[in-house]
């Protein structure tokens, strides 16, 4: 399997995603989140990841699908945006990781352009695995700092 078409699936409501394994740092169990005054409601908080203050993004609330109800299986996915000095970590709350996923570039259909419930640019295309669609997370449009600091600052929600 090349690393280029693995991908993490994961669970945010009874929908699957994928995300490029490359920007998957760890994958911990959710807890010690700390929250922060003004934050838009995607903002979970922030946790202490071995010394470093990682932000911590509600997936769900981001998508525009309310806040995610913590359960068992409910996690965070650490992903690492962009390159040194500028590289961003984060934390992506999901319900549940399921599987690493070999999916390769026939295997994935362009975002279509009316009907997903979600905004276009949050969709990098729709994986086929075993008959079944996977949404595919376009990271950089999901992690869109400046979009998300906007939003704190003008007290809006998480979906434009």
């Amino acid at each position: 399997m090349e690393a280029e078409h693995q991908y993490l699936s994961f669970r945010v409501g009874e929908e699957t995603f994928a995300l490029g394994i490359l920007a998957v740092r760890e994958i911990i169990e959710y807890g010690g989140v700390t929250e922060v005054p003004m934050m838009p409601p995607c903002v979970r908080g922030v946790i202490n990841l071995r010394g470093a203050v990682v932000p911590v993004l509600d997936l769900a609330s981001r998508l525009g699908r309310g806040a995610s109800s913590i359960g068992r299986r409910s996690c965070i996915v650490i992903v690492e945006m962009g390159e040194p000095p500028e590289q961003q970590v984060l934390g992506l709350l999901v319900d549940a990781v399921n599987a690493v996923l070999d999916i390769g570039a026939a295997q994935i259909e362009p975002p279509p352009s009316f009907g997903a419930g979600l905004r276009n640019d949050f969709i990098d295309g729709l994986g086929k695995v075993n008959g079944k669609f996977v949404i595919m997370v376009n990271l950089a449009a999901v992690l869109n700092v400046p979009e998300i600091a906007a939003m704190a600052g003008e007290g809006a929600a998480c979906k434009q």
